[in-house]
């Protein structure tokens, strides 16, 4: 998108030197990686913590750019990480794009089929922001947004979102401030 290497921060821990290996392969063919090994959190339930920082927008130019390939290959990956960690073993990905307003999403089903079901249909979201960000239908001011997987109706959804520092969360078909 411009002639300086973006940066893409890759933060975590529970992951294989194989998996990060292959995810940074992936990331290096257009972003200059930055990684950073997290220590585990003790009162975290997951096993696998990997946070991804995109310095890009999600849109459809970041697709273009990025290809559709290579984001297929690390849906495909994150599947795998999945595959390969039990039952027991809670992975969760958190992946933040930035632009205005930064959009990030969250996988972290316990269950197999959600986890898989949400990794294939992140790229979705993006026909489907026209209509999540109506200015008319957020708070005001919205910097960020956060979308998590709703394994009932098995569909990417808005859970939070940040207008300056108030964070909003969508309860009982509105927006009720929690901090």
């Amino acid at each position: 998108m411009n002639d300086h290497p973006l940066e893409a921060h890759l933060r975590y821990h529970g992951i294989s030197p194989w998996e990060i290996e292959v995810i940074h392969g992936y990331l290096s063919s257009r972003f200059k990686v930055i990684q950073e090994e997290l220590e585990p959190e003790t009162d975290s339930e997951f096993v696998t913590v990997l946070n991804l920082d995109i310095p890009l927008p999600f849109n459809e130019k970041f697709f273009q750019w990025f290809e559709l390939r290579r984001w297929e290959k690390i849906k495909k990956l994150f599947k795998e990480m999945k595959r390969r960690r039990s039952k027991r073993q809670l992975i969760k990905i958190q992946i933040n794009f930035s632009g205005s307003p930064k959009i990030s999403f969250i996988i972290d089903s316990s269950d197999k089929y959600l986890y898989n079901n949400s990794v294939e249909k992140i790229d979705f979201v993006i026909e489907m922001l026209p209509y999540h960000l109506v200015p008319e239908k957020l708070p005001s001011g919205v910097t960020s947004v956060i979308y998590k997987f709703d394994s009932e109706h098995a569909r990417w959804g808005l859970k939070t979102v940040y207008s300056g520092s108030k964070k909003f969360e969508f309860k009982d078909n509105t927006w009720k401030v929690i901090t």
